[in-house]
C-alpha cells in the first residue's frame, strides 16, 4: 500500500494540488484505511485531478468502487476501497474541514520518501 500511496502522492505533486495530506484511518471507526485530501485551484483543476487519480486507479490493483461524475461541486470522492481521495475547493475544504473532524487521525506528512 505504501508504493501506490507514494504514487498518488507524486500525482498530487505533479499536478500542483495545494495542500495534499494523507490521513491514516485505520485507527477510526470509518471502513477505510487512507484518506487523501487536497485542495484545488478551479473547476477545470477538480476535473483534471480527478480523472488523472481514476485512470490510475483503474490500473492498480485498487478497486474503484465510485468517483463523482460532475462538475461545478466543492468536494468530490473517489472511493478506492482502502483509500478514499478527496477534492475540494478551497471554499469546500474550509467548510467540510475534515482535518478538523479528523484530528486523531494520524497525519502521514511525507508518503515514501
Amino acid at each position: 500500500m505504501e508504493k501506490i500511496l507514494s504514487e498518488l502522492f507524486d500525482i498530487l505533486v505533479e499536478m500542483e494540488a495545494i495542500d495534499p495530506i494523507v490521513l491514516d484511518m485505520s485507527e477510526t471507526p470509518i471502513p477505510t484505511e487512507y484518506f487523501i485530501i487536497m485542495t484545488a485551484n478551479s473547476d477545470v483543476h477538480m476535473k483534471s485531478l480527478r480523472e488523472r487519480l481514476v485512470r490510475y486507479i483503474k490500473r492498480s490493483e485498487l478497486p474503484l468502487i465510485y468517483y463523482d461524475k460532475g462538475e461545478g461541486h466543492d468536494w468530490l470522492l473517489i472511493d478506492a476501497g482502502d483509500i478514499v481521495i478527496h477534492i475540494f475547493s478551497k471554499k469546500g475544504r474550509e467548510f467540510y474541514d475534515l482535518e478538523g473532524l479528523w484530528v486523531d487521525a494520524r497525519r502521514i506528512d511525507t508518503v515514501g520518501r
